[in-house]
């Protein structure tokens, strides 16, 4: 997450580049100059602008506002001389003093190498149904080289010329969805010497087979954090399922976007809370009852893609919370009774280095609400704000 004191004006700037920049591929795809790879627009050139680097670097972030402030007021200045004739030649003079005044940013850190497919995203977005889609062709076609876990530590990784990446690693997150489509279907290559150090895989599958791929590798990664340091240190999202809420017909997660939703694992029915859209989660099996909640979702892809989420592997009384955004953020322990401050696992910067352990007042889910509300994510995933 981000949360440095500058996050407001910085997102907003890496907003307005990704706004930008997706308007232009429409463009382009509605005047037939884009072309289509992979059932999507394709991004026609080699770069792109990204926005990751302008987190880690904000003084090129702050070059790079400024200049857009500048080049906006040369164009003003520019409009100004074709409106008005008497002062138009000191309009047209700024023009050209304002774009030389700018202080431009060093393009080794505004512009990145760009893949056809950067700016595509997933037709089906992060579902319960994908991740376990994604899990059997990890294990077909991945789980030699990566690993179970994904730690990049598999049975032929000794023998690879480049070891492979650890999935729950900053690697996965840094890169744009669309980047890892176009790696996992045409392999990547050593960037110095040009050798292969994955084979592509697009003749063995399709696109929804890589983007099952790149949901489960989300998830995996996701639960393997959990585990080892007991937060997520990048945020995960939701995965949408099938909800069924008394008699009515079987809505999706996603329908209820924009509101905070909990899930509870297991039988037991959860008490209902005004302030959190609340799902009872059973698990898959015929005998189970869930006659008593009122919304409930009932699959094994739904309870094996959380149990990976979750990184356990007794998921029954585990309760997770999601925001108004549909990112994860607290987890609720089984057998744990109250709320603690360690079951906010996806916070900013500021509330990990404040009161971590801390025992809540008595309305321990309200503090935790209020603190998921007064930090939301902003998170930057391949230069693009999720």
């Amino acid at each position: 997450m981000n949360s440095t004191p500058e996050a407001d004006w910085l997102n907003l700037l890496i907003g307005l580049l990704q706004g930008a920049q997706l308007q232009l591929l429409r463009v382009l795809d509605a005047l037939g100059l884009a072309g289509q790879v992979h059932g999507q627009p394709a991004w026609p050139w080699s770069q792109r602008l990204s926005g990751e680097n302008l987190l880690i670097d904000l003084g090129q972030a702050r070059s790079l506002a400024w200049t857009l402030v500048f080049v906006a007021v040369a164009l003003l200045a520019l409009l100004l001389a074709l409106l008005w004739r008497r002062p138009r030649f000191y309009f047209l003079a700024m023009v050209p003093m304002l774009l030389i005044a700018a202080p431009w940013p060093e393009a080794h850190v505004v512009l990145v190498p760009a893949t056809p497919t950067s700016f595509q995203a997933s037709p089906t977005g992060f579902t319960a149904a994908s991740i376990a889609k994604g899990r059997v062709l990890y294990e077909q076609n991945c789980v030699a080289c990566h690993g179970v876990d994904g730690r990049g530590e598999g049975p032929l990784a000794a023998s690879l010329a480049v070891w492979p990446p650890n999935l729950s690693g900053p690697l996965l997150w840094r890169r744009a969805d669309g980047d890892l489509l176009w790696r996992i279907l045409h392999g990547t290559r050593d960037a110095q010497h040009g050798r292969a150090t994955m084979p592509g895989f697009g003749g063995k599958i399709d696109e929804p087979d890589a983007w099952a791929l790149i949901d489960y590798m989300k998830a995996l990664g996701a639960g393997q954090s959990l585990r080892a340091l007991g937060s997520w240190p990048q945020p995960i999202g939701l995965p949408d399922m099938a909800v069924r809420c008394g008699s009515q017909p079987p809505r999706t997660l996603a329908s209820w976007r924009g509101q905070r939703v909990r899930i509870v694992a297991g039988n037991a029915a959860p008490a209902e809370d005004p302030r959190l859209v609340t799902v009872l989660l059973v698990p898959p099996s015929p005998t189970a009852s869930s006659a008593a909640a009122d919304c409930v979702a009932q699959s094994a892809a739904a309870w094996e893609a959380l149990a990976l989420i979750a990184g356990t592997d007794r998921l029954a009384g585990t309760q997770l919370i999601a925001d108004r955004d549909g990112w994860l953020r607290v987890r609720g322990e089984p057998g744990n009774t109250g709320w603690s401050d360690d079951d906010l696992v996806c916070r900013s910067e500021r509330t990990t280095a404040a009161g971590q352990g801390a025992a809540l007042p008595a309305d321990g889910l309200g503090a935790l609400i209020a603190r998921m509300d007064a930090e939301p994510v902003r998170f930057v995933k391949g230069g693009f704000i999720h």
